[in-house]
């Protein structure tokens, strides 16, 4: 190759790269950089926060702080109609049982001696009975092994051993894998339902060394949204009743066949064969459950555009302030997931561009285009907060011009050691290949970090494309960058950190997303959105 004219080129690159620079942009970019960020996260991730889990105090301190930050910076909160202009409260609400009863030929069952799944329990209450009681052993059904071979289940209440397999054998010292017993398990009740059992009584031969919390976890509701997928699902009826139950309560049944856990299970082991039977005996189970809210809601701070006609159009910042909040095991070495990197690190970085815009306003140098700062709560309970957002919004879908969402960008990924000079990018071309050509530019033009595409696909097995608050955008066609450093040990673990955070990559990572957001907000036009929510071309 010709020496001089590669010379000559590298000299047009550089020239033509520093032409497409913003000089205003560079002037205030300044409080994105790694001490800012310190500040902000040695605050949000501390203990004093409690891991920042939605519905608990330390979500509701995080909400405060973010907030003063925004009134602060001279954002003014949007949310009309709010006590509080800077938040808008999502609908959260669990479903929770508060009594339950069980009895056994009439004897009521110590309430500690069993837990009826939340899940079995519609809004108007459960009332189970029957006289009969069917044990099937394990609940397999494998070549060679069936404890359901002529046994009819269909209407009955059925009972099993929660776990385990008579016909195999662990390796000696080696205990089952928690993951495979899980999924066995759900087999087994699976396979329970299809053949269209009512009830299933799952013995837990070591329900008595089950923590008070984790039995407490089962009769409470998940988090979800008060909303009308919420409605329509509650109103769908409960396929079937799952109760678990301690060894006292299933030698209660097993009385009636003159027999016990303990010898029935040895009765299987030594003949590798199945003691299904029907007892006769008289089984009532009682439940109820209520509504109950929670706390929480999404923090905004608006900037309003310059431009008489842009500033209609708005760019939407996020990410999620929520974590996972407190250990629920008194005896955990650390009690608290304090979420550094996820997702104190994008909240960081939303709080940093917002400083930065605003900065920009006031010297008269605003961006054209509105731009919406938005953490939102609830995103590991399933991204509620932007989903509410998204049914609710504050400014309207179709003004909405791209999300760019920061979820994890403090840390590096397991899967590329000692490299943290990189960025997962997830979504910038699923629509639009404007947004696509306008990130990577803004990238190569200002910040020259390596942009990895390995998640940026709807096949990726990990389906992150599907598991953050973008999602909530992009399945209403705006266009959208999720910005990633991927997974790693400490992932909602206590061990996420402050002092693990990377600080100069989360500064490096921010600013592409703060190039990237001026040219967006700058722009003579939005991004076109090209692309249908699967991928393909649209037509006109």
């Amino acid at each position: 190759m010709n020496k001089k004219f590669v010379y000559t080129s590298l000299a047009l690159a550089l020239s033509f790269g520093a032409m497409a620079q913003d000089k205003n942009a560079i002037k205030f970019s300044a409080p994105v950089n790694k001490d800012r960020a310190y500040q902000h996260l040695s605050i949000l991730a501390s203990d004093e926060y409690e891991g920042r889990e939605t519905g608990k105090k330390g979500a509701w301190m995080a909400a405060d702080y973010i907030k003063k930050q925004f009134q602060s910076f001279g954002l003014t909160g949007p949310v009309k109609g709010s006590a509080d202009p800077y938040f808008q409260k999502v609908g959260l609400v669990t479903y929770d049982i508060t009594q339950s009863a069980l009895s056994i030929n009439g004897k009521p069952q110590a309430a500690k001696d069993f837990i009826i799944a939340n899940s079995s329990v519609g809004m108007n209450g459960l009332n189970l009975s029957a006289n009969e009681i069917v044990f099937a052993g394990y609940g397999l059904t494998k070549e060679g092994y069936n404890d359901l071979e002529g046994v009819n289940v269909e209407g009955k209440v059925v009972m099993v051993f929660s776990a385990g397999d008579p016909t195999a054998k662990a390796p000696e010292g080696q205990a089952q894998n928690p993951r495979a017993a899980m999924q066995a398990r759900a087999k087994m009740i699976g396979n329970l339902v299809k053949n269209k059992a009512k009830a299933i009584l799952l013995i837990n031969v070591n329900f008595d060394n089950v923590p008070d919390y984790e039995k407490a976890a089962a009769a409470n509701g998940r988090i979800m949204l008060k909303n009308e997928a919420t409605a329509k699902a509650l109103q769908k009826p409960i396929t079937y009743t799952s109760i678990t139950i301690s060894p006292a309560v299933a030698n209660e049944i097993f009385k009636a066949a003159n027999t016990t856990v303990e010898a029935v299970a040895k009765k299987i082991s030594e003949t590798g064969k199945p003691a299904s039977q029907a007892i006769n005996v008289s089984i009532v189970a009682n439940a109820q459950k209520k509504e109950v809210e929670h706390r929480g809601e999404n923090v905004l701070g608006f900037l309003e555009g310059s431009d008489a006609k842009l500033k209609h159009e708005v760019l939407v910042v996020t990410g999620h302030y929520d974590h996972i909040g407190l250990e629920l095991n008194p005896n955990a070495p650390d009690k608290v997931n304090n979420g550094a990197d996820d997702d104190g690190s994008g909240t960081t970085g939303v709080l940093m561009l917002a400083e930065a815009f605003a900065k920009a306003k006031k010297a008269g140098k605003g961006p054209k285009r509105s731009i919406l700062f938005m953490t939102v709560v609830g995103e590991e309970k399933g991204l509620l907060g932007s989903e509410w957002y998204s049914e609710n919004p504050v400014f309207p879908i179709a003004n909405t011009i791209t999300n760019l969402n920061i979820d994890m960008i403090g840390r590096g990924d397991d899967g590329r050691p000692g490299d943290n000079n990189f960025v997962y990018i997830i979504g910038s071309n699923m629509l639009s290949d404007d947004l696509d050509r306008i990130g990577k530019k803004a990238n190569a033009d200002y910040v020259n970090i390596v942009l990895d595409e390995k998640y940026n696909n709807r096949t990726d097995p990990n389906q992150f494309y599907y598991r953050s608050d973008h999602y909530n955008f992009a399945k209403f066609g705006i266009p959208v960058i999720f910005y990633f450093n991927g997974v790693h040990k400490d992932y909602h673990q206590p061990g996420d950190e402050v002092s693990k955070i990377d600080f100069p990559m989360l500064a490096k990572r921010a600013q592409l997303v703060y190039y990237t957001a001026w040219e967006l907000a700058n722009a003579e036009k939005r991004p076109v959105v090209n692309k249908n929510e699967d991928g393909t071309p649209k037509t006109n």
